[in-house]
């Protein structure tokens, strides 16, 4: 703590205050400078998030589903729906489901006594995997635990049974977790006549009930088909079984999901736009030189509404000029324009309804032409996939895998600028003259705390000096007055 002006009657605070202002202009400007760098940092990372948002659309963009999507319909929506693969055949499929897989099931012959349970007691049972082997399982009452709490214990094990105790009947339920008839010998639960089941639970494994195949006709073949589950996969259909037809047929009609398909390329569209939109704007946003970043000084005198308005201006223009953005940007436009060699009869955009604007202004976004894109879809899906999505090099390389390669550039580029978050400051460009400024400012910093040392060392010997004075001339008055 320093106290000055005592001899002198100067406010020299103030006075090394606003010396140390003048001294710290320099200062100033280097800090403006690295938040115009962290910034610009910013801006560019904010770039690199959206093109990697675009790339990642890109990836279902090279996928068949996305040109070759199929939809079925049913006649019998309420017994029989399906999906269809790729590579299904448009085409109509009958179907004429005559019986639904079921679960077996099994209950208590009587009331049961819920508290006959005493800790040690086992229940043991098997079932038959899917390989015909019988797998048995055993569990053992522990100390206090309910009926409810065993055979809620027994239902979360891995063994294809579920058991319920249901209070209303005072008897247990007990199924299989799956559908199907695995046991074509006997119960799907087999337990032994004197145990736990007989004994507490009142069952008999003769009482047990379903545990059947689904059972249906494809096509009116006359060969009647079985299936453990409610559903099917036949010649790329996934059929899936909700009711029985009653003796008629159900049919499902395999087309061209159109919709599905222009609904998928347009989503891929818009982002793309959107991201064009984007680098454009950065290169024709107004740069405001007269507005640089505000010191924390200038700050305190101003308003939370005016410093948003200064900075909003601060921030314009940030990436305007930069080259890394400008090529990015051609490199994008140029992937549409070269044709495609396909050996299709689709090798340019223009010939599925889709073009870049003629508007230079809108940096090159894609206009579609809905009712031609979906004709394209609709008459030939495949050859629209192969304008897009050939994986190749050279004349044949499809539109996505030339944006692709154009985006790999572009958000490498940036990524040598600007760095991703949680890098060093030394593996990018910007953060390297980011470190140097750090640098730099640390440096002026500790001149300035001895500039300001020797200042305050400056007037400490001004004011010993007059003090001394002070006193001199004290002491001279002092003896004029007494030689009077």
């Amino acid at each position: 703590m320093r106290i000055g002006g005592l001899a002198t009657g100067m406010d020299i605070d103030n006075l090394v205050n606003k010396l140390m202002s003048a001294e710290r202009i320099p200062l100033d400007k280097m800090e403006q400078e690295r938040t115009t760098l962290e910034w610009k940092r910013d801006a560019f990372r904010e770039v690199n998030t959206k093109l990697s948002e675009l790339e990642a659309l890109m990836f279902d963009m090279k996928l068949s589903p996305t040109y070759n999507a199929k939809t079925v319909s049913s006649s019998h929506e309420d017994a029989v729906i399906a999906t269809a693969s790729t590579s299904t055949a448009n085409g109509t499929y009958q179907i004429n489901v005559k019986e639904l897989a079921t679960n077996a099931i099994n209950v208590s012959a009587e009331e049961i006594d819920a508290s006959a349970i005493s800790a040690g007691q086992e229940i043991t049972f098997s079932t038959v995997d899917e390989n015909g082997e019988a797998n048995e399982y055993t569990y053992t009452v522990e100390e206090g635990e309910t009926l409810t709490e065993v055979l809620k214990r027994v239902s979360a094990d891995d063994n294809n049974v579920r058991m319920f105790y249901d209070e209303q009947t005072n008897k247990v339920i007990m199924e299989t977790s799956r559908t199907g008839n695995y046991n074509e010998r006997g119960a799907e639960i087999q337990f032994t006549a004197n145990s736990f089941f007989s004994s507490v639970l009142k069952m008999n494994m003769d009482n047990e009930k379903g545990g059947t195949n689904a059972k249906f006709e494809y096509n009116n073949s006359g060969l009647e088909m079985e299936s453990k589950t409610n559903a099917y996969s036949l010649n790329g259909i996934n059929f899936e079984f909700k009711n029985t037809t009653n003796d008629s047929n159900a049919t499902l009609t395999v087309i061209n999901d159109v919709e599905g398909s222009f609904q998928s390329i347009m989503k891929f569209v818009d982002k793309y736009n959107e991201v064009v939109e984007a680098l454009n704007s950065s290169q024709k946003e107004e740069k405001y030189r007269d507005y640089p970043p505000l010191t924390e000084e200038q700050k305190k005198e101003m308003s939370d509404k005016e410093i948003e308005l200064w900075e909003e201006k601060a921030k314009s223009g940030l990436l305007r000029g930069e080259s890394t953005i400008s090529s990015g940007l051609f490199d994008l436009r140029q992937s549409w324009y070269s044709n495609v060699d396909t050996g299709g009869e689709y090798n340019s955009i223009t010939q599925v309804g889709m073009k870049t604007s003629s508007n230079y202004l809108d940096g090159g976004k894609l206009i579609v032409d809905e009712q031609e894109l979906k004709k394209a879809l609709r008459e030939n899906p495949a050859d629209v996939q192969k304008l897009f999505s050939n994986n190749e090099e050279g004349a044949s390389r499809g539109i996505i895998h030339r944006l692709d390669d154009a985006l790999s550039t572009t958000i490498g580029r940036i990524g040598e600028k600007a760095g991703s978050t949680g890098q060093t400051l030394e593996n990018y460009s910007l953060g390297k003259r980011m470190k140097d400024l750090n640098t730099r400012i640390s440096d002026f910093e500790n001149r300035l705390v001895q500039v300001e040392s020797r200042y305050w060392n400056q007037f400490t010997a001004m004011e010993k000096a007059i003090s001394r004075m002070n006193q001199q001339s004290a002491q001279l008055m002092s003896q004029f007055g007494s030689g009077m």
